[in-house]
C-alpha cells in the first residue's frame, strides 16, 4: 500500500463524524429482521390455517362415522373452522395493509415493528385457543367415556402446548424490543441531527 492509499484513506476516516450511524447497513440490518418477521408470519399463518382446518375435517369425519355423535365435538369441529377462517381474514388483512409503509429506512422498520407486533398478537391468541380447544376435547372425552389415564395424558398435552406457546410469545416479545430500541435509537439521532441545524 502507497502513502497516498493510506493518506486518502485517513482522510475519508477523518470527514466522517466520530459517532455516526452507518446508515446504509443499519437499513440492510432492518431490512434483514423484516425479512425474517415476514417469514416466520407467513408459515405461521399458513401452518396455523391448515392445522386448523385439516384438524376439524378430521375430528367432523371422525364424529360422523361414530354411530352416536358427540355435541363437543362438532364444537371442537366448529370452533377449529373457525379459527382457521379467521386467521385467513387476519392474514389477507395483514398482507393488504403491507402498502402503507414507504420503503424508507424509517418506513420498513415500522413496518418490521408492525409484523412482529401482529406475531405477537397471533401467537397470544392461539395461546388462548388452547384452552377452549382443551376444554371441547376434555369435555368430549368425558362424554365418550374415555378411562383417566387417557384425559390425564391430553390434559399434560395441553399444558405442554400451553407452556410451549408462552415460551415462543416472548421469543417474539424480544425481537419486537430489538426493533423498538433501533426505532427510538434512530429517533433520538433525528432528534439530535434536527436541533444541531
Amino acid at each position: 500500500m502507497e502513502f497516498d492509499d493510506v493518506q486518502r484513506i485517513w482522510d475519508t476516516q477523518n470527514s466522517m463524524p466520530l459517532y455516526a450511524i452507518n446508515e446504509e447497513a443499519l437499513h440492510r440490518r432492518i431490512l434483514a429482521k423484516k425479512k425474517k418477521a415476514r417469514h416466520i408470519t407467513n408459515i405461521s399463518e399458513l401452518l396455523l390455517i391448515i392445522v386448523n382446518l385439516g384438524a376439524g375435517i378430521l375430528i367432523l369425519g371422525i364424529n360422523f362415522s361414530e354411530p352416536t355423535g358427540n355435541i363437543f365435538m362438532y364444537l371442537m369441529a366448529a370452533w377449529m373452522f373457525g379459527t382457521s377462517l379467521y386467521l385467513t381474514v387476519s392474514r389477507i388483512r395483514r398482507i393488504s395493509g403491507d402498502g402503507r409503509f414507504d420503503r424508507s429506512m424509517h418506513g420498513d422498520l415500522r413496518h418490521a415493528i408492525s409484523v412482529a407486533t401482529y406475531q405477537i398478537r397471533l401467537s397470544q391468541l392461539m395461546r388462548w385457543n388452547t384452552l377452549p380447544i382443551a376444554t371441547l376435547c376434555l369435555l368430549g372425552l368425558w362424554q365418550s367415556g374415555k378411562p383417566i389415564w387417557v384425559v390425564g395424558l391430553i390434559v399434560l398435552f395441553f399444558a405442554l402446548s400451553y407452556y410451549v406457546g408462552g415460551w415462543e410469545h416472548n421469543i417474539y416479545k424480544a425481537r419486537k424490543g430489538e426493533l423498538e430500541i433501533i426505532q427510538k435509537k434512530l429517533e433520538s439521532e433525528d432528534l439530535t441531527d434536527n436541533r444541531s441545524m
